[in-house]
């Protein structure tokens, strides 16, 4: 993943160095929002590179619990960054309104960020694509920021074309607007997200229900597990319980029991830290429930 993200650095470059020149050969504001996107561009892919390294590190006497909420702080920044380059972008695109200027060799401008934009498209779906095998939010954001940087080019694209063909020079701030617009929603919706990582937020609802499965499913002998709570830290998932079991139960069958379910766990879910704390039979907290009749009883904790 770290390689991705070194190469992330190179493309964001590169990307930034043809923007500048389709800029420069059109003195398009559009144009301009579209490279200073890229600056950020430039900024995040180093921080991403930064927090993948950081994240990696193993657990040590101050960070028991590991380094992967590094990813999380960085997808912070991401967001904020992204915030950042839609109201430069409108800052460009307010001068623009109140001062029009003509647009100069708009095919060849085009030309030039369209080649960016390709160059831009294939390396964010790449991302995308190994940030979720590996379960990178790192990744993930890097994929989207570039998805979003797609998008502006493809919003300046229609923009400069319709300036060239109906000679409306208004339209070059209008759509540089609009693009700013949008790039903030995508880094609301990012901040959202690394925010929930940061605040411990417990798992998808359908992850939820899939581990309350494999642990009924793997638990034969418990009577039931209660109290269950998960979280997320990069590509790790906490999973913590009760497990209640038999008074006369020894410890040796009971640490079966726990080997048992921690290996269901991560073979469904991934790279998973597991907790779980035996009790004896008098802490069930859910005796008459029925389904005790059938199948060990899974409930999450409130």
């Amino acid at each position: 993943m770290k390689r991705y993200a070194l190469g992330s650095i190179g493309i964001a470059f590169s990307v930034l160095a043809l923007k500048l020149l389709a800029w420069w050969l059109t003195g398009s504001i559009a144009l301009l929002s579209d490279a200073l996107e890229s600056v950020i561009n430039v900024l995040s892919a180093t921080a991403a590179f930064l927090a993948l390294r950081l994240s990696a590190q193993p657990a040590d006497a101050n960070h028991p619990y590991g380094h992967r909420k590094a990813e999380d702080i960085f997808a912070a920044m991401e967001g904020t960054l992204i915030l950042m380059a839609a109201l430069l972008i409108l800052r460009e695109a307010w001068h623009g309104f109140m001062a029009p200027q003509p647009i100069e060799q708009p095919v060849l401008g085009l030309a030039v960020n369209g080649v960016a934009s390709v160059l831009n498209g294939v390396w964010a779906t790449l991302l995308i694509r190994i940030g979720r095998s590996q379960r990178s939010l790192t990744l993930v954001a890097e994929g989207r920021h570039l998805y979003t940087d797609v998008v502006t080019s493809a919003g300046v694209f229609l923009g400069i074309a319709l300036v060239a063909a109906t000679g409306w020079v208004i339209l070059d701030p209008l759509v540089a607007a609009l693009v700013a617009l949008q790039i903030m929603w995508s880094g609301g919706q990012l901040i959202r997200e690394s925010l929930a990582g940061l605040m411990d937020a417990a798992v998808a609802p359908a992850t939820l229900e899939r581990i309350c499965e494999v642990i009924s499913a793997s638990s034969s002998g418990a009577i039931e597990a209660h109290d269950l709570r998960t979280r997320l830290a990069g590509p790790r998932t906490f999973i913590e319980f009760h497990l209640v079991v038999p008074g006369g139960m020894t410890v040796e069958a009971a640490h079966m029991i726990c080997d048992r379910i921690e290996a269901a766990l991560r073979q469904a879910i991934g790279e998973s830290i597991i907790s779980i704390h035996v009790e004896p039979e008098g802490k069930a907290k859910h005796q008459d429930d029925p389904r005790h009749s059938r199948t060990l009883v899974c409930r999450p904790i409130g």
